[in-house]
């Protein structure tokens, strides 16, 4: 039995994602592609840390910065080493 291909992601640039590019180059300092995998993994470690805020806000039904009745809030943030494809990285977990 063949083995089925796995798609091939083409990319498209647009010029909303040439800025975006080059404010991250701007941003990180990128010189070599060590940086761009540090800059990558800082990236996707803040993009997650931001979903699960905005999910932790969803259940409580306020923000972290409001006031509220609820006896249901978050107490803080604990540290999580997760791994994937660029390592490890360390987030904080509402």
């Amino acid at each position: 039995m063949a083995r089925k291909k796995k798609p091939v992601h083409k990319v498209v640039m647009t010029d909303g994602k040439r800025q975006i590019i080059a404010n991250l180059l701007s941003e990180y300092d990128i010189k070599s592609d060590n940086d761009i995998q540090e800059a990558l993994k800082d990236l996707l470690g803040g993009t997650i840390k931001e979903m699960m805020e905005t999910e932790m806000d969803s259940h409580l039904g306020y923000s972290k910065s409001e006031r509220s009745a609820n006896k249901d809030y978050c107490n803080g943030y604990k540290n999580k080493t997760i791994s994937g494809n660029f390592g490890e990285l360390e987030i904080s977990v509402p």
